[in-house]
């Protein structure tokens, strides 16, 4: 029986603190505005907008130093990379292949996800898939992201941009046999894509045109094609319906009861929604870890930075069951449950 645990994880996000007393330096909001309405104190992003080696592959390469640190392996001994992110680098290629190159692991398989807020989730589905056909030995799981660069800071933008942050988490997903602790128990996937505009950036894109507008018509890209749209009050009612249930799917294909849960780490989209489900399923504050007050939305990111941060600080131990959930564009939402 091959079981996958997490042997390592880690975490990383730029040095440069933005709070939202910046923020109000920038478009008309305030503080109090910003933590009312999502719990975020203050984001990380890169210092300058607009440089070049501080980038979504390179925070994930920070990132899976760390990891690879704490689980005792080198670049070489990884097969396999999955990276998830909605910022990568390059439009094509993905991130994977240039942290393939930053670490320098032989010339092994790196995949893309694109699925955003569920990224992270949907890769390490995918990761546990691998490993427990036997295909991988140690699989490196990344989410990263820079949104500083794509955002709007304007008044226009104000109501996604003061949510956003940046930064990078990573895990080695490695195989184990037999009996012990540490293996992924449960899973589940979910999509809804008639829901796609309600969360979404759309340019560039095929369906929106792209060399020929920016070429001949750059005056008729608009901003509402260029930035991130989001119909908040709409996301906010879909996710507070979507993440009990797919944690409850999670729960029962294990056999196990919300009492069991010694951890359960959402994704860091809004507090408000965190707290929504955390009464919902009547869990303790020690057994729920948000982190958004001081990192915002880190899309893909959330979840590794916040279980790497609830690792350090010992809120989540070895045997631990933990449950960690999405819910984000596509609409795309699922959980993993697994034994740390």
């Amino acid at each position: 029986m091959i079981r996958s645990r997490i042997a390592g994880i880690g975490h990383y996000v730029p040095e440069h603190t933005v709070t939202n007393d910046d923020l109000a330096k920038r478009m008309s909001t305030n503080d109090e505005w910003i933590t009312e309405r999502t719990g975020i104190k203050e984001r990380h992003h890169r210092k300058n907008r607009n440089d070049s080696e501080e980038t979504t592959a390179f925070l994930g390469f920070k990132a899976s130093e760390k990891a690879l640190e704490m689980a005792g392996l080198t670049a070489k001994d990884i097969d396999y990379i999955i990276f998830a992110t909605l910022s990568p680098d390059y439009y094509f290629p993905g991130c994977g292949v240039l942290l393939q190159e930053m670490l320098g692991c032989d010339t092994i398989g790196a995949l893309d996800v694109r699925n955003q807020c569920s990224g992270f989730v949907y890769a390490m589905s995918v990761a546990n898939a691998f490993i427990k056909s036997n295909a991988y030995k140690n699989i490196l799981v990344v989410g990263a992201e820079v949104h500083s660069f794509g955002l709007d800071f304007s008044d226009a933008g104000r109501g996604v941009s003061v949510i956003f942050g940046d930064g990078a988490g990573a895990v080695v997903l490695s195989a184990a046999e037999g009996e012990g602790k540490g293996d992924i128990l449960a899973m589940n996937m979910h999509s809804e894509g008639k829901y796609a505009d309600e969360l979404c950036t759309k340019f560039p894109g095929s369906k929106y045109g792209w060399s020929d507008r920016m070429r001949l018509e750059p005056e008729n890209v608009t901003d509402a094609e260029v930035y991130p749209h989001m119909n908040g009050n709409f996301v906010f009612k879909h996710a507070v319906t979507r993440f009990p249930e797919t944690m409850e799917e999670a729960l029962k294909a294990a056999g196990k009861t919300v009492e069991d849960l010694d951890m359960f780490i959402p994704h860091q989209a809004n507090l408000r929604i965190a707290q929504f489900v955390q009464q919902r399923f009547g869990l303790p504050d020690e057994k729920v870890f948000n982190n958004i007050q001081k990192y915002g939305n880190t899309t893909a990111a959330s979840i590794p930075i916040a279980l790497s941060e609830a690792i350090a600080e010992g809120k989540v131990k070895r045997g631990d069951l933990v449950l960690i959930s999405a819910f984000g564009s596509g609409f795309t939402w699922g959980s993993v449950l697994f034994e740390f």
